[in-house]
């Protein structure tokens, strides 16, 4: 567990947010080693049917995985007030829901995948495929929201680094494990899921055991769970937006694939692959963001309101700096990434053109995400929600739909850089009102409570 309430906020932010960077970019392995084997042993056929399950699944976790963030920022709040005892309750409580969730999530995915592969226009060629890795790895379901559910505790207490050890474990598995059920056993994309799900898994059981041995206050025990419903219905208030958010972002991107799946299956796969690369150039501007998120809350929670904008300065200045260098370095290497999942050339011409229109706007991309840290951390999720959903499904979808009409499918590519851009010029103007500050769970003397933090 990790104190942020006293010390240099820079310093205390970047050592808080390199573990979770270090072990998100092993997170992202699990799927771009599996595009990467899948790509160069399957085809891109498969490759098209791995890409296009990842939406389908983000759809279904993303509402359980918003509202245990509720959950999360409660608990660095108690932590930061030293109130222990509502601390475990809170990670009880998280648990019981995330055990159910997790139930009814793969019962209704395995039921649904095919005809919501058929409503987005999936070629036909691609469809059994899909079927096959999305509902193999629902199976692992329980050991992901298990384990995620586990390392987000850990990050609400202060403490980044033991999630990172058993994500190096799980990865470096998956890794051998994909590689050995494709490649050596001819399992297919079966194989490529199944891979996966027993890397989670094995993450998700070994780190149970190692913090029932050396955690008093994340002790996962079964028999002697509470399940607080004053807690719960707090993470609601507060994670229900954040679940709401994702789960319509997820639709969105379910909306933009079904927009790509017009122009066939090499841009299918293109998409495929330049969305792994998204997910992991994305990856600090996110981490740092959870990171203030942390700092925020165990701030607030401390009334220490005057901390809150140094945070923000110092990790707007670490995460645009990575932005610039990742987009200088994704544009540079842009075929020779492509490469690493195909040798299609039609497929690598594609995708190289999306990561020269895309990645030239990595910086805006994470304004947005540090600036929504700070809101998130207070505790005020609904307005971040608001235009989250206003920049996909007002601009970025509609713009998708109109230019691509005009451009081609270099049109779907521009309408990223100019939802971004709404998304976060509306964020500042959010945080520069200030409302988000009357969100804190913890309350103080009103005189400390009202201070005003501005830019």
């Amino acid at each position: 567990m990790k104190n942020l309430t006293e010390g240099s906020s820079g310093s205390l932010i970047f050592r808080f947010a390199i573990p979770m960077l270090i072990g998100n970019v092993f997170q992202q392995m699990y799927t771009i080693v599996d595009s990467i084997v899948v790509g160069r042993y399957l085809g891109k056929q498969a490759l098209a049917a791995v890409g296009a399950s990842f939406p389908l699944i983000f759809m279904l976790i993303s509402f359980v995985v918003g509202v245990a963030m509720g959950t999360t920022i409660i608990i660095s709040q108690y932590f930061g007030a030293r109130d222990i005892k509502m601390v475990k309750r809170s990670i009880d409580t998280m648990y019981i829901f995330l055990f159910f969730a997790s139930i009814l999530v793969t019962i209704v995915g395995i039921t649904l995948s095919g005809p919501i592969f058929r409503l987005i226009k999936l070629p036909e060629d691609v469809i059994p495929q899909a079927v096959t890795f999305f509902n193999v790895y629902l199976v692992g379901t329980i050991f992901f929201f298990g384990f995620n559910g586990i390392s987000s505790v850990l990050r609400g207490l202060g403490d980044s680094k033991t999630p990172l050890y058993f994500l190096i474990i799980a990865t470096v598995m998956n890794a051998i494990l994909v590689w050995l059920f494709v490649a050596v056993f001819k399992w297919g994309v079966a194989g490529s899921a199944w891979a996966t799900v027993i890397a989670q898994a094995g993450a998700f059981i070994t780190s149970i055991l190692y913090l029932n041995r050396t955690h008093e206050v994340v002790k996962l025990q079964s028999l002697n769970l509470i399940f607080d419903r004053a807690i719960f219905r707090k993470s609601l208030m507060i994670g229900l937006p954040t679940g709401l958010q994702q789960t319509f972002v997820s639709l969105g991107m379910l909306a933009v694939t079904r927009i790509v799946n017009d122009f066939g299956t090499n841009a299918i796969a293109a998409y495929s692959v330049v969305g792994r690369l998204d997910s992991l150039a994305g990856m600090p501007a996110m981490n740092f963001g959870a990171a203030l998120s942390t700092f925020v809350g165990q701030n607030l929670g401390a009334n220490k309101p005057e901390r809150v904008r140094q945070g923000l300065k110092s990790t707007f200045m670490m995460s645009s700096g990575l932005a610039v260098a990742t987009s200088l370095g994704v544009i540079i290497f842009r075929r020779s990434l492509m490469g690493l999942f195909t040798t299609d050339q039609a497929v690598i011409d594609i995708g190289a053109e999306y990561l020269v229109i895309v990645s030239s706007f990595y910086l805006f991309f994470s304004t947005m995400f540090v600036i929504g840290g700070v809101m998130r951390g207070a505790g005020d999720t609904l307005i971040p929600m608001f235009i989250t959903l206003f920049a996909l499904w007002a601009i970025r979808i509609p713009a998708a739909w109109i230019m691509s009409r005009y451009f081609g499918i270099d049109g779907i590519w521009w309408s990223i850089p100019v939802a971004w851009f709404i998304g976060m010029s509306l964020s500042y103007l959010y945080y520069l009102k200030g409302n988000w500050r009357k969100k804190v769970v913890v309350r103080h003397q009103p005189v400390l409570a009202n201070e005003v933090i501005t830019d």
